[in-house]
């Protein structure tokens, strides 16, 4: 294939002209870590498709500025056949190169500064900072063995060499790092402690939070606390896991929300909203009620929104389009009413607390936030 043309092009869409980035994109050979992958087609189920059978299809998924799913479910693209149709959620991706770059940004990386890239997925990242730091720099962390080894191969192939490591960050993260940069979205509490036992004092943090779009960072400093923000900036990134896949969702309470009566019915104020997609919101419900799983489903103008939670509580929200839902709700907590005083805040204020908002991450990986008088902590 003749990709530099096309790398060199997509670099130039990606970052600035005077970018320390532009030259890595520019000369990263991104198809030969993408050979195979999943698209869904228009009736939702997974396609997949061959790079090197289908040249210009290649070529151009490559180099877009897109994320590139490699493996849904524990089915990897590399192990599946032309009629393999797996189920479920995707659990790896090449990430898209301009968020690739801006978490890089977050990172403030430097010369002679040890970096983990933690969730190597296809190994985009990890290629980007080996070209700029060199190799004997970065090292890349996944839970899967065969992304690492995959990667491994592949980034070996383009002369890169940095250390490739198999572990759950959620138990140990071997080594200790200058920077840390994820693009896996880290559950607060257990999930962060093990991460941030292997970050130097003085040391920098980029990552996003579990069920949340905020992409925070941060400075360690000499008591073990990360200091640092919830940038203006927000990226959706995957659940870490620590198996095959992910746990089973709570399908039995949202089937039950599907069609309940519940404990009680009442009108909304707002319309219906797809609230996984909605990412202020959907990270404001995180701080406010952690845990909460969603689901959305849209028929004509007919429009309903799932909101469930491991505790028993499930709210359902359904409405013509823009109309006034019917809501139902049943458990410890009222969902949909904590959704809407979250709306009504946006109402009254224009904006959120989240974004700019001053963060403290403690050694046990709790997150503590605050902006003006406003106060919140996850996990």
């Amino acid at each position: 294939m003749d990709w530099e043309d096309k790398a060199s092009a997509l670099a130039y869409r990606v970052t600035d002209p005077d970018s320390r980035w532009l030259a890595p994109v520019a000369h990263v050979a991104r198809h030969k870590l993408v050979p195979r992958w999943w698209e869904a087609d228009d009736s939702g189920q997974w396609i997949l498709h061959d790079g090197p059978s289908e040249p210009e299809t290649w070529a151009k998924v490559a180099y877009a500025d897109r994320s590139v799913i490699t493996r849904v479910g524990p089915l990897h693209a590399d192990h599946a056949g032309p009629d393999d149709r797996p189920e479920g959620l995707p659990t790896s991706s090449a990430t898209l190169p301009s968020l690739v770059v801006r978490m890089l940004r977050h990172g403030r990386l430097g010369d002679g500064l040890s970096l983990l890239d933690l969730g190597t997925g296809a190994g985009g990242l990890t290629a980007y900072a080996c070209y700029r730091l060199g190799d004997h720099c970065v090292t890349s962390l996944d839970v899967d063995p065969y992304l690492v080894s995959a990667a491994g191969v592949r980034l070996a192939d383009m002369g890169y060499h940095p250390k490739m490591i198999t572990a759950d960050a959620a138990e140990s993260v071997p080594g200790s790092y200058d920077r840390i940069v994820s693009t896996v979205a880290l559950a607060p509490g257990s999930g962060l402690r093990a991460i941030l036992g292997a970050l130097e004092t003085g040391g920098r943090i980029a990552t996003t939070i579990a069920r949340t779009s905020l992409i925070v960072t941060g400075w360690k400093d000499r008591s073990g606390d990360v200091i640092g923000r919830v940038e203006r900036d927000m990226a959706g990134f995957m659940l870490t896991r620590s198996g095959d896949d992910y746990p089973p969702a709570l399908a039995e309470l949202l089937a039950v929300a599907r069609a309940a009566d519940g404990e009680v019915t009442s009108t909304g104020r707002y319309p219906v909203v797809d609230v996984a997609n909605a990412w202020e919101l959907r990270s404001m419900l995180e701080v406010t009620s952690p845990g909460v799983e969603l689901s959305y489903e849209s028929s004509g103008r007919r429009r309903t929104a799932l909101l469930v939670h491991p505790d028993g509580s499930w709210a359902r929200a359904s409405a013509e389009w823009i109309d006034p839902p019917e809501v139902h709700e049943s458990g410890p907590q009222r969902l949909w009413k904590t959704l809407e005083r979250i709306r009504n805040r946006v109402n009254a204020e224009g904006a959120l607390p989240l974004l700019g908002a001053y963060v403290r991450i403690t050694p046990d990986g709790v997150c503590h936030l605050s902006r003006g008088q406003w106060r919140g902590t996850i996990g």
